[in-house]
């Protein structure tokens, strides 16, 4: 495993800048671009990403940059780590001319409203022929930038791109498989930040181990039903990018969407929440999209269709959890 490549990562957040620092301390010339011109320059002159993953410096020979002409024309791999709302604007200004024989690969998580398209068929609507991989599973910016022993997940339809980006990032602290199930690896991802949220507000209210482990598995469920249903493996869901992913988003405190439930729960406005953060939590506008694409086909998403209700029509979080549990009965399978 010792072939280097030219890798730029799109996204100045806390997990390109994670992804950014491992590959770079694995030997590849590494590219950071940031949207943003001031804070590019920022990056460049303090070496260190004070607003999205402070307390790691950016090494000297770790490239920044806000021009996204060059970031693609000087890297054979591009890696795209722009947030789910954002991603749409960003690649309708990337011609497919200049990526055909690139290697893309997407890390953000969520259903994007309207069109409800993951991040992989945003960026296919324009880049029919690119080679696309998605990454994801259980795996914290902060956590990885500290060099903690994390499990990944990239899926491709063609083999050979997974297996090539499982070679350029595995290492002993980052260990790398591949998947076929592209769809199943995106839904996964998209839809645990929803039931997050709602694991959050089940620690806004102060309750215990029993709810929290009931939600998780119940939201499992829901995820399964609803990724089955958009043509995913149900296998998909037992790993790392379903029930990995969702455990660590619901009991971490670096889960931004865990976050958001949090302070839902004590009784804080959507509003006010969002107004504080400086980063994206996925969840809040996914739990929009998940419940249009359910009610548009049918399938049945309790937790999910709670945690929209409170986002977005001001529900009280402790009715949301009341009525869950008087459901009508049911057998568990």
């Amino acid at each position: 495993m010792n072939r280097k490549e030219k890798i730029g990562i799109l996204g100045d957040g806390g997990w390109g800048t994670a992804l950014a620092l491992h590959l770079f301390s694995k030997g590849h010339r590494v590219m950071l671009w940031s949207a943003f011109p001031q804070y590019a320059a920022l990056l460049a002159k303090k070496r260190e990403n004070v607003k999205y993953l402070p307390g790691f410096q950016l090494p000297r020979s770790l490239m920044i940059t806000s021009c996204l002409d060059e970031v693609i024309a000087m890297n054979k791999i591009l890696i795209l780590a722009i947030p789910t709302p954002y991603l749409r604007s960003v690649v309708e200004k990337i011609p497919g001319k200049t990526v055909h024989n690139k290697i893309i690969v997407n890390v953000s998580k969520g259903i994007e409203n309207d069109t409800f398209m993951t991040p992989i068929q945003i960026v296919r609507s324009f880049i029919p022929k690119a080679a696309l991989v998605a990454l994801s599973g259980p795996s914290h910016a902060e956590e990885v930038a500290r060099g903690v022993p994390t499990c990944v997940v990239v899926a491709a339809h063609k083999l050979a791109n997974s297996a090539l980006i499982q070679e350029l990032c595995m290492s002993p602290l980052l260990r790398v498989y591949t998947s076929r199930d592209v769809i199943g690896l995106e839904l996964g991802g998209a839809l645990k930040n929803v039931i997050a949220i709602a694991a959050g507000m089940c620690d806004g209210l102060k309750f215990g181990a029993n709810t929290k482990a009931a939600l998780v598995t119940r939201g499992l469920h829901e995820i399964i039903r609803f990724g089955m249903r958009y043509g995913a493996r149900q296998e998909t869901f037992a790993g790392l990018a379903g029930i990995g992913d969702l455990i660590t988003t619901c009991f971490s405190p670096f889960g931004r969407n865990r976050a958001v439930g949090e302070q839902l729960g004590k009784g804080r406005s959507i509003k006010t929440i969002l107004s504080r953060m400086t980063m994206v939590a996925e969840g809040v506008k996914t739990a929009q999209s998940v419940h249009d694409l359910a009610a548009r086909n049918g399938v049945e998403m309790p937790i999910c269709e709670e945690v929209y209700k409170v986002i977005y029509h001001r529900k009280s979080p402790r009715n949301a959890l009341r009525d869950l549990m008087m459901r009508a009965p049911k057998a568990e399978i």
